[in-house]
């Protein structure tokens, strides 16, 4: 994406004084066929030149924003939000999700500030207007999700003795920590604070990074190990400077919880709550392999080496709490030598997640001040808890490998279905998507006939395996009773997964939290596949009145 001050070569004669916003597909985007073919269904290319004529009014402002806005929710496009988002109701006026809305939006602000930079006087007023355009439309986005933070009467002691470190680090924060309800310690906004402000500030001297390892005894014995990745060694230097009473990161370590209470420290009940979905499946596969990477290397490295790995600080436990410990506090930092590197970030680790982000990008590391700021997607104003993304990750990632479930409809929320279209399938499906999904279908704005809130890439993909020719979302009678086929298969396939759900040992009772977190978990799978169930019945009673109605006009002739 970049600015473009030039005129176009196009037919159209342009004022030297006019500029352009220019938004294109990355090349390298394993999505960027089917963008390019969304983006050209909205009338628009792969690559677009919008051009703003410095005479422009406040309306035609808005006008141009809008169409920038069509043309960034494409570019920005996950991969749920992709397959979920090809349902033919959608508007130009529609958002495809929060996150994908302030990322179009701040994607907007930074190539106008780009622009700003260098643009001649003339342009200077309606390229504001534009921005000022942009921010009204983060701040109405916004604040729909905007709230105070409940915070509790807890003690931060050890919280505000790390802030306290931390700055006399060089820190810098407009944040306090404080103990949130429902959510244990979270960050709030001490003043009111604008998009692009940096609420926090990192030196990169106090980040626990892959450097830290290379200058201990240790790195010599971990780095000749065949297979040993860096962050399996940040991992084992954490459970051993955790221990240390001199460490640079002691009051760091002294912050952290004895139990972080993921998904891999459930315990049988919440595991046998589980049986029969998908975070079962996660969870078992992500302990076995834990377990077996923990077996090749302890307790060998402690009995060769004793004096650099102590037994007493490798056990199991110490090791899975380790693992729970870079599973849910670790960021990916991009550094300025290009290398992007799992770490521990001191204090960011208190911004908790949410599916409205006030922060959305914080993993580059910035050369000029060699820190990481941690920069405002939309505002947040005094006592508001500050959120950021960990990540477009569905529920059942988050329970694994963070411990929590987020509030709200989380659009990444999906369930993909194993669908066996037989041998021949091949030869007669063309679709641009190999595997299928379903979500809650109380996300979609179609409940129409031919999308029943269902996703059109799944439904086109069944109506092709029974009949080819006859997918034509027209309302004839061969078209009408493929589709009642269609909705049947699918009924079939969902009766099975709700069965699968069914639970009548369920301990509805328990007080454990790992399996009332199960049991939210599995409440949520089950509304999901009940919404499926419920929009085919629906859909089959609308295809049959359509039918009733198609065979009755054929009657009268």
């Amino acid at each position: 994406m970049e600015i473009d001050n030039l005129p176009s070569a196009s037919d159209e004669v342009r004022d030297v004084n006019d500029c352009s916003i220019c938004l294109a597909l990355n090349q390298n985007d394993h999505l960027f066929s089917k963008k390019k073919k969304l983006l050209e269904r909205q009338g628009f290319k792969s690559e677009n030149c919008i051009y703003l004529k410095c005479s422009l009014c406040s309306e035609e402002v808005d006008t141009v924003l809008k169409e920038l806005v069509q043309i960034a929710r494409i570019i920005h496009l996950n991969e749920p939000e992709m397959y979920f988002g090809e349902d033919d109701a959608c508007t130009p006026a529609d958002s495809y999700s929060p996150r994908n809305e302030m990322e179009a939006l701040n994607t907007i602000i930074s190539l106008v500030d780009i622009c700003l930079s260098s643009c001649k006087p003339v342009q200077l007023n309606v390229l504001q207007e534009l921005r000022k355009a942009a921010i009204r439309m983060i701040h109405k986005y916004g604040d729909v999700y905007s709230m105070d933070a409940k915070t509790l009467g807890d003690s931060c002691v050890k919280e505000n003795c790390l802030l306290q470190w931390g700055e006399s680090n060089g820190v810098r924060t407009s944040l306090k920590i404080a103990y949130v309800e429902g959510a244990g310690r979270g960050a709030i906004a001490k003043e009111d604070l604008n998009v692009g402000d940096t609420v926090l500030e990192i030196p990169l001297d106090i980040v626990i990074s892959e450097e830290l390892v290379q200058k201990t005894t240790m790195y010599p014995i971990l780095s000749k190990i065949e297979g040993m990745s860096s962050e399996t060694m940040l991992l084992i230097w954490s459970m051993k400077e955790k221990h240390i009473a001199d460490s640079k990161f002691k009051v760091y370590f002294d912050t952290l919880p004895e139990a972080f209470n993921t998904g891999l420290s459930f315990g049988v009940g919440a595991m046998m709550t589980l049986d029969g979905t998908l975070l079962f499946g996660e969870i078992m596969q992500a302990k076995e392999h834990l377990r077996e990477q923990y077996n090749e290397l302890f307790p060998t490295l402690c009995n060769n080496h004793p004096d650099v790995f102590p037994e007493e600080y490798y056990s199991w436990e110490k090791f899975l709490w380790a693992c729970e410990l870079w599973y849910s506090n670790s960021m990916k930092i991009m550094f300025s030598d290009g290398s992007l590197t799992s770490c521990l970030v001191p204090i960011a680790g208190f911004l908790n997640h949410s599916l409205h982000p006030h922060i959305l990008h914080y993993s580059k590391a910035d050369s000029d001040t060699n820190s990481l700021k941690f920069r405002l997607s939309r505002p947040c104003r005094a006592g508001e808890e500050c959120y950021l993304s960990y990540g477009n990750y569905s529920a059942s990632h988050l329970v694994a490998f963070y411990g929590f479930l987020p509030e709200g409809d989380n659009v990444n929320d999906v369930i993909p279905l194993d669908i066996d279209f037989g041998d021949d399938a091949s030869d007669i499906i063309t679709s641009d998507w190999s595997t299928h999904m379903v979500r809650g279908t109380w996300l979609s704005k179609n409940q129409s006939i031919f999308h029943y809130g269902l996703p059109s890439p799944l439904l086109e993909c069944l109506c092709k395996a029974r009949c080819p020719e006859l997918r034509t979302k027209l309302k004839l009678q061969g078209s009408l009773e493929n589709e009642m086929e269609v909705l049947n298969d699918l009924l079939s396939i969902f009766d099975g997964m709700m069965e699968n759900l069914e639970d009548v040992n369920e301990d509805r009772s328990s007080t454990e939290w790992d399996i009332k977190l199960a049991l939210n978990y599995k409440d949520l799978q089950r509304r999901i596949v009940s919404s499926c169930l419920n929009s085919c019945h629906a859909g089959l009673k609308t295809v049959e009145l359509a039918l009733y109605e198609c065979m009755e006009e054929d009657t009268r002739g």
